[in-house]
């Protein structure tokens, strides 16, 4: 009995596959009579400065939507229903969906609910997984094999699609029980405060938040590692293809030494990119 219970929920909501305008557009007709979504986003973020947005998972009470981020161009449209105060929109460990969103669409958020950030002022527990909310809420055990999968290799294959469906088909029901808690404990407000404090986090410009991190004693290093960023932005690839966080102080060494001329070309391994930080280090 448990087992029938089980795959009803796991296969109540039709999944509709979205991968061109038409599409999206009838999606967007259907989602703007809504009060409740639940988004989710795959993404691969690992050999580019900037994160290449595969697939939008966004759910309703009774359908599941999985729009092709890499076939459908006008993504810009769904600000339509993300800016729409009317509806509520329910995340996962929102900062993170809203980065990769903002960098990829420049899509814009109102009224959201971070489930994750409902469950630490319910419990106290930091960053507890969305498996852990489903079972804990719902007594459901949903398979994470695919989070790191190649999303963006097409076709998809039915272990992913399944599990990037499951990954916004629970968000709901979640929501709404914790919605009755926080209700009664009066804590809704807070969490919505705190959820839109990591929206706007997430909307910023991607050096922010590493530099936020560092302290830096003296300009050069701000503009070491500025340039380093700015470098990586152009080129779209990752700050640390540049060079390193462990090489950093030594740039810096030679630099104050006198010696940068002579020996950036062996951190750096790249004519051009050593020409380019001696130019724009002897400037500051």
């Amino acid at each position: 009995m448990l087992n029938k219970i089980r795959n009803f929920l796991l296969k109540k909501n039709p999944i509709i596959f979205i991968d061109s305008e038409s599409e999206l557009d009838e999606a967007l007709r259907k989602l703007s009579l809504e009060k409740l979504i639940a988004i989710d986003t795959e993404f691969d973020w690992r050999n580019t400065y900037y994160p290449k947005l595969s697939l939008m998972q966004i759910s309703t009470n009774r359908k599941i939507f999985l729009i092709d981020c890499l076939k459908v161009n006008s993504l810009s449209k769904l600000n339509f229903i993300f800016e729409n105060k009317g509806i509520i929109k329910i995340f996962h460990a929102i900062r993170s969906d809203v980065t990769v969103l903002t960098c990829s669409t420049n899509l814009k958020f109102t009224n959201c609910f971070d489930v994750q950030i409902a469950e630490r002022c319910l419990s106290n527990e930091q960053s507890k997984s969305y498996a852990k909310l489903v079972l804990k809420y719902l007594k459901l055990r949903i398979d994470k094999s695919e989070t790191n999968s190649n999303w963006l290799k097409r076709p998809f294959t039915k272990r992913q699609i399944n599990y990037a469906a499951n990954d916004v088909r629970f968000l709901i029901r979640i929501y709404k029980k914790q919605k009755r808690i926080l209700e009664d404990e009066g804590s809704l407000l807070n969490v919505k405060k705190l959820t839109n404090k990591e929206v706007s986090l997430g909307s910023q410009e991607l050096h922010i938040p590493r530099l936020k991190k560092l302290k830096f004693n003296r300009k050069i290093e701000k503009d070491l590692f500025m340039w380093r960023e700015n470098t990586a932005m152009i080129k779209n690839i990752p700050p640390s293809f540049i060079f390193k966080d462990k090489y950093f102080k030594k740039i810096l060494k030679i630099y104050d030494d006198g010696s940068l001329r002579s020996n950036a070309h062996n951190i750096l391994k790249n004519e051009w990119l050593t020409d380019d930080l001696i130019r724009t280090l002897e400037k500051c």
